[in-house]
């Protein structure tokens, strides 16, 4: 049987779509010739960020992927290298952008099952200022990461570990408000110990595209010249900020409800034999999946019109919960789930 029209799409928080209210203010949005500084919306948006985050300044990108190049190439040089997990999204994710068009190279540690990279070798992988090795410039963290939420006491402690050894930080905040709204905790004080934070409207804020990078006066106006040289100038692009203004007046808050959806989901999968899941903090579930099964079980879903991410010959999978999916859609997917699994 072949796959059904897409009914329930739980891939990613980046399939959410702009609804009626955002489509109006983007079509409202007064603007201008960004690259000349002209468009008042973008610099409506990068103020708002930049005050939310606690930071001096921002600059408003076309991705995330961009987002976090320009951090890296703000904060090292060709040939310097920046210290990153296994499991971060700047390395894993992003094309080896850093290495290829940075000329950075990155120096991957392993994650512990928690997303955090031990403290111990984080201060062991920090190069001696010595002509054999590429300078040590950079600490990057990401905060979710895989929906898990980093301790805060954690990245208290690697940053100011990597600030003692004369290392800049940035964080790849793409999903920091989920973090904050699961913490109830302003997103600036997790964003605080950092030099450089990327945050994403596109994801959970249910903004159609784009990105912002928070950062001092300085870096910000160094990763504008970097935007430039990376194609990253858009010209009216005040259409796209007046989503991001309004994700950020209207969809922070109601992340609890996707995190609430989340721990439904992952509650519901979990009494399904042949399923194991592990419980989210925000709005990702991984389930792994008995391989003799996993086939099957993915078929049977994108029969049933639910989309999922399956990995490693189906025997994992990732839903994620977002504004396009609510509780009726989490009943609908365990009622699907159940039909093969219970039987």
């Amino acid at each position: 049987m072949e796959a059904a029209a897409l009914k329930y799409d739980f891939r990613s928080d980046t399939v959410t779509r702009p609804g009626a209210a955002m489509r109006a203010a983007m079509a409202s949005a007064e603007v201008g010739d960004d690259v000349f500084g002209d468009d008042p919306t973008i610099k409506q948006l990068e103020a708002r960020m930049a005050e939310t985050i606690g930071k001096e300044a921002a600059v408003f990108v076309p991705s995330g992927t961009q987002s976090n190049l320009i951090a890296l190439m703000t904060h090292c040089e060709r040939g310097d290298e920046y210290i990153v997990g296994q499991q971060a999204h700047c390395y894993r994710w992003e094309a080896g952008g850093a290495a290829v068009l940075g000329s950075i190279q990155p120096q991957p540690l392993e994650n512990a099952a928690n997303g955090t990279i031990p403290l111990a070798h984080i201060e062991a992988a920090i190069k001696p200022d010595d002509p054999h090795f590429a300078r040590t410039r950079l600490l990057a963290l990401e905060n979710t990461i895989g929906g898990k939420i980093l301790p805060s006491d954690y990245v208290q402690a690697a940053t100011t570990l990597a600030k003692r050894h004369g290392l800049a930080c940035h964080l790849d905040g793409a999903r920091l408000f989920n973090a904050a709204v699961a913490l109830g905790v302003p997103a600036a004080t997790l964003a605080q110990p950092f030099d450089t934070v990327s945050v994403c409207l596109s994801k959970g804020l249910g903004a159609p595209v784009g990105s912002v990078l928070v950062g001092s006066k300085a870096a910000i106006a160094r990763a504008r010249r970097l935007r430039k040289m990376l194609g990253g100038g858009m010209r009216q692009a005040g259409i796209l900020a007046a989503a991001g203004i309004y994700a950020l007046e209207h969809n922070v808050e109601r992340l609890a409800q996707d995190h609430a959806n989340a721990r439904a989901l992952a509650q519901g999968l979990a009494k399904l034999p042949g399923l194991t899941v592990a419980q989210p903090d925000t709005n990702i579930v991984f389930v792994d999946i008995e391989p003799s099964i996993g086939p099957a079980f993915a078929a049977h879903l994108a029969q049933h019109g639910i989309g999922v991410v399956s990995m490693y010959g189906s025997t994992r999978q990732r839903w994620v919960t977002h504004l396009d999916v609510d509780a009726n859609a989490v009943d609908y997917a365990l009622s699907i789930a159940s039909q093969l699994l219970a039987r």
